[in-house]
């Protein structure tokens, strides 16, 4: 694959480069940031129900049974980053696009569903082993259709469901995608140049057209430490924690390459403020050293069965399987709240609301700007 034999060259250059990104300059600055919306672009991590409004039958329980108590288009138990993201500014969860049961956008959208890829995939959902077909220039097109219904309404009401004209402007804009690029580059032809190019394309688009000043992007969590990849590889190189080397260095990859684009983009949009959020960081810490945030089993998926990560890609969490000619109902762990995988790919709410806490003080940012801040420019 060309990411293998582009890795080696990155890998000391990772190993020297990862400087505590507290020590970059400060940000002076005295007053937060009051956004009206939040437009959200990305794959599961960060779908609040899109891939359930377009596949109905896709989830269903024990998803959402930590904090809904039902499921509620989330791929975890409970909340997503996104969703305290959203309540941190005192907004509402964000509406998926693709529902159209009551939904309200005066505060935001949010185009992300799962196994969405930035490129364009090559097998869709529903075939087996499919990523979603609303890929990231597709969440960009339906961002460009929401835009156009607010702009004809000059003047809405207080009882309009769209976000006001002003309110593109004044909106963060937050991105968490690629996970899937590369889950589906390591099964195929992975270019990480291309992933990232196509990345960029489609952030100039929806800056172009949003008149957005407030972006918030999110690299890619460690692939190699996710129950999923680590039953599809048993024989990959394992670090001393257990996870698969090879697939986190790709990334570590994607991430540098990540990094590097943003880097460019604040110089073609000098009017921006473009913060890169290492969350892959802040979630390897939780395999690294769960026991010290309460954690345990962290490579142990909490909803699945079977083998030692208890995770099959026969039987996924809220499936069926017979078992001694009895069906059983793959369910949950009893205790979701000190896990830190929920079904193998993604994370608990706990983990997720862990990830948040750290992200958004602003110490894993480049530049260094907490959440709060995310709209004003280092």
């Amino acid at each position: 694959m060309e990411c293998f034999k582009i890795i080696a060259k990155f890998v000391i250059f990772l190993s020297c480069s990862c400087v505590l990104l507290s020590s970059t300059n400060p940000v002076f600055a005295w007053k937060s940031c009051d956004f009206p919306a939040i437009f959200n672009f990305g794959d599961s991590n960060s779908d609040t129900g899109g891939l359930a409004s377009a596949f109905p039958s896709f989830i269903g329980p024990p998803y959402g049974e930590t904090y809904f108590g039902k499921p509620a288009g989330r791929f975890s138990d409970g909340r997503l980053v996104i969703d305290f993201i959203a309540k941190s500014f005192d907004l509402p969860y964000l509406s998926a696009y693709l529902n159209s049961l009551g939904t309200n956008f005066k505060h935001g959208a949010n185009f992300a569903t799962y196994a969405s890829p930035i490129t364009l995939p090559k097998i869709v959902i529903p075939t087996s082993g499919g990523y979603s077909p609303f890929y990231l220039y597709i969440q960009y097109t339906q961002f460009v259709r929401l835009n156009s219904k607010s702009q004809a309404i000059p003047h809405p009401g207080k009882t309009s469901t769209l976000p006001e004209g002003e309110d593109y402007k004044n909106a963060l804009y937050t991105f968490d995608i690629g996970q899937n690029d590369l889950t589906e580059g390591i099964l195929g032809n992975l270019s990480v140049p291309d992933i990232i190019n196509r990345f960029t394309a489609d952030f100039k688009n929806i800056y172009n057209i949003s008149g957005g000043r407030s972006y918030w992007i999110h690299n890619t969590g460690p692939l190699g430490c996710l129950p999923y990849i680590l039953t599809a590889f048993p024989s990959a190189e394992r670090d001393e924690f257990g996870c698969a080397k090879p697939y986190n260095q790709i990334a570590q990859y994607f991430n540098y390459m990540l990094k590097q684009a943003i880097v460019q983009l604040r110089k073609d949009f000098p009017l921006a403020a473009i913060t890169y959020v290492d969350i892959y960081s802040v979630k390897y810490s939780l395999f690294t050293d769960p026991h010290k945030y309460g954690f345990e089993l962290p490579l142990v998926a909490c909803c699945g069965y079977g083998g030692k990560y208890n995770y099959s890609s026969s039987v996924r969490c809220g499936g069926t399987i017979t078992v001694n000619g009895s069906q059983i109902f793959v369910g949950s762990c009893e205790r979701p709240s000190v896990r830190v995988n929920w079904d193998g790919i993604h994370y608990t709410e706990a983990a997720n609301a862990f990830v948040f806490d750290k992200i958004s003080t602003g110490a894993f940012s480049d530049p260094p700007v907490p959440l709060y801040k995310a709209c004003l420019k280092a």
